[in-house]
């Protein structure tokens, strides 16, 4: 953690991480914590659970407006993302309750082994635009499953749920890119709401900085769902699959570091 910044200074990186994970979020369908906490330690001297806790507080409101954009050309499934929230709440519970009796570093590696799988995967799997998620009680099903599984990894390893969502929607369930990742953003809005309550009552979370990266996040947020529309499927795959690579090299240097 480095020693805090000016006020001025302060703002500044503020609604600059705002802008960058915004267009992150709209662009890949994920909170943008994965770019937001780390930045928050690093440029603006927050701990790791301040900074975890105002990630999530701002990923509300970015999550919001990337629904929205997403909607408004039909890209969102949401019964599949009420179903995907349900799992995600219950799965977030058992996560932060496991957190200290499970090893972290052997988590990080299951979960570092599941990223190379699914970046393979995006490579071989070509999602159709006209693809939708055909609904029935075994989808339902697992659809609740895999929230589940998404805020259990999410309350261990701080994981935002999309890195996890996208991906298994493309390659299980038959979901095209945009469905996707219009429905993982919306599967985020209550999970995130939830998890900043709680985060509040335990005096995790800054909300005037989140309120900050959140208006900022909110400005671009559009403009990385626009991107995402107008490039083909294929490339989209290829971006999300460097996205992954980006999240699992960080995620083995933690480990690394953890062990030395």
């Amino acid at each position: 953690m480095t020693s805090a910044p000016s006020p001025t200074v302060r703002i500044v990186w503020l609604l600059v991480i705002g802008l960058a994970a915004g267009f992150l979020s709209g662009l890949f369908g994920v909170g943008g914590g994965i770019l937001i906490v780390p930045a928050l330690v690093f440029l603006v001297g927050f701990d790791q659970r301040l900074s975890a806790g105002t990630s999530l507080a701002a990923i509300v409101p970015t999550s919001i407006v990337g629904v929205i954009s997403y909607a408004i050309h039909g890209d969102v499934d949401w019964i599949a993302a009420i179903c995907l929230a349900v799992g995600a709440i219950a799965g977030a519970q058992l996560g932060s309750f496991l957190l200290q009796r499970l090893s972290k570093t052997v988590l990080q590696w299951a979960f570092i082994t599941f990223l190379a799988i699914v970046i393979v995967t995006l490579f071989l799997v070509v999602p159709s635009r006209e693809s939708d998620i055909h609904l029935s009680v075994w989808t339902i099903i697992g659809l609740v499953v895999l929230g589940f599984v998404t805020g259990v990894l999410s309350g261990l390893l701080g994981i935002g749920g999309g890195v996890v969502v996208v991906p298994m929607l493309i390659v299980l369930f038959g979901a095209s890119d945009l469905v996707a990742k219009g429905t993982s953003l919306l599967m985020m809005v209550p999970t995130a709401i939830s998890g900043t309550f709680g985060n509040a009552r335990r005096r995790n979370v800054d909300l005037k900085a989140a309120a900050i990266i959140g208006v900022a996040a909110c400005t671009t947020t559009a403009l990385g769902a626009i991107v995402a529309a107008g490039i083909p499927p294929f490339v989209g795959n290829l971006l999300f699959a460097a996205f992954l690579i980006v999240i699992a090299v960080r995620m083995i240097l933690q480990a690394v570091r953890s062990r030395a």
